[in-house]
């Protein structure tokens, strides 16, 4: 039988470890305005999980269904969303995985949530108080690569001016997440396997061996047993990499999720941008039945495409008045929906036009911020809550220059 003063302490310990995980987010390594805002989001999201209890919301109530894992399993990210068996033993699987310190790969379709589910386990291991640092080696060159993960000496190659750490130096005492380490060169799979193996390593034109006490957790969605066959990818560090591997399920594989995490994105979107939109039962319905082929990625971006682009005034939105720049889109969901099995085409054609929806607002809103900045990167990746050097790879990724948003 549980007793008041079990379940005291058991809050208790919970709100300790909310309180630690915005600690941690703190004390991180990123820009000082991605910090405070990850905190912002994990106090957010904890006090609506108190209020919840104070209203008096048990288990059995209707509201019970917007609560995320964090309300549920101390320590793990708010963000996490779901109730679905596929995600228990997902959960189950950080709880036993986290008290470990065994090297973990996640494996999974892009846009399953990977990245949380590396946070979650830092959190709730005994690394939470250290720092919880991210690298996406897709993104980068093979040289740029190298010297993200070891750092580089001063003069080692042209432009660097000055000695800097590599992502496993800041890393140290903490966990290091690689996304999409499927994509990592040869020549680097070498160097990256020595680290795992001698837990050391050297700097990018320097000699002096380096040790670190990291926790690696790596994701990819690619098929590396298909890559080791092939020869692309190591068989020997894709033994080191996959001692405890985790699979989270697609969208279309937990739809009773779906529910859940549209009511949360809505929170949240709705609170970012003061606004009150819900969904009719007819849009709910459908979103409900779609499979989502990017995952909750896709149903993010979708509900924050309708929040934003929603008209002011109008809180409730049905199939009838969904936003003009996304009716397209929606019907095209109809289609697919309806089609079932036979759709794969159109749904890519569904997947590319929310995604052109998708870059879009981002334009638009890389433009605004630069405006209101005097075109100056670094006050308006402040607004962002992005480095400068995003925003100069965002604005020639869509042509904006200051000339341009002058006279254009």
């Amino acid at each position: 039988m549980t007793t008041v003063t079990d379940l005291d302490e058991s809050r208790l310990s919970e709100e300790c470890e909310a309180l630690e995980a915005v600690s941690a987010a703190l004390v991180g390594s990123e820009p000082v305005v991605q910090r405070l805002e990850r905190a912002l989001q994990l106090l957010a999201d904890r006090v609506q999980v108190v209020r919840r209890r104070l209203a008096g919301m048990g288990p059995e109530g209707e509201a019970s269904r917007h609560r995320s894992v964090a309300g549920r399993n101390p320590g793990l990210q708010a963000s996490l969303v779901g109730q679905s068996e596929a995600m228990r033993d997902v959960y189950e699987a950080i709880r036993r995985v986290s008290g470990s310190q065994a090297t973990v790969l996640l494996r999974g379709e892009s846009g399953t949530g990977k990245e949380l589910v590396a946070k979650a386990i830092h959190v709730q291991g005994t690394r939470a108080r250290g720092p919880f640092i991210r690298l996406h080696c897709a993104a980068m060159t093979e040289s740029l690569l190298e010297s993200e993960l070891f750092g580089h000496e001063r003069g080692s190659f042209t432009g660097a001016v000055e000695q800097r750490k590599g992502r496993f130096e800041l890393a140290d005492g903490g966990s290091l997440f690689l996304d999409e380490v499927g994509d990592i060169p040869p020549s680097v799979q070498v160097k990256l396997l020595r680290v795992l193996q001698d837990k050391c390593f050297e700097r990018v034109g320097g000699s002096r061996l380096l040790s670190v006490d990291v926790r690696l957790i790596s994701a990819t969605h690619r098929d590396l047993e298909a890559m080791v066959r092939a020869g692309t990818f190591r068989e020997d560090l894709y033994y080191r990499l996959n001692v405890v591997p985790v699979t989270l399920p697609p969208l279309r594989e937990r739809t009773g999720d779906i529910p859940l995490l549209i009511d949360h994105f809505l929170d949240r979107f709705n609170r970012e941008n003061s606004r009150h939109v819900r969904l009719g039962r007819d849009l709910m319905a459908l979103m409900t039945q779609y499979e989502w082929p990017g995952n909750v990625r896709e149903l993010q971006n979708c509900v924050e495409r309708l929040v934003v682009m929603t008209e002011p005034r109008a809180e409730i939105v049905t199939l009838d008045s969904v936003p003009s720049s996304l009716r397209g889109y929606f019907a095209d969901m109809e289609r697919v929906t309806r089609l079932g099995a036979g759709g794969d085409e159109l749904r890519q054609t569904v997947r590319q036009g929310l995604d052109e929806s998708v870059e879009q607002l981002e334009r638009r809103r890389l433009h605004d911020a630069l405006e209101r900045t005097g075109w100056v990167q670094a006050r308006a990746a402040r607004v962002l809550g992005i480095t400068p050097r995003q925003v100069a790879y965002k604005m020639k990724k869509y042509g904006i220059s200051e000339a341009v948003g002058k006279h254009g």
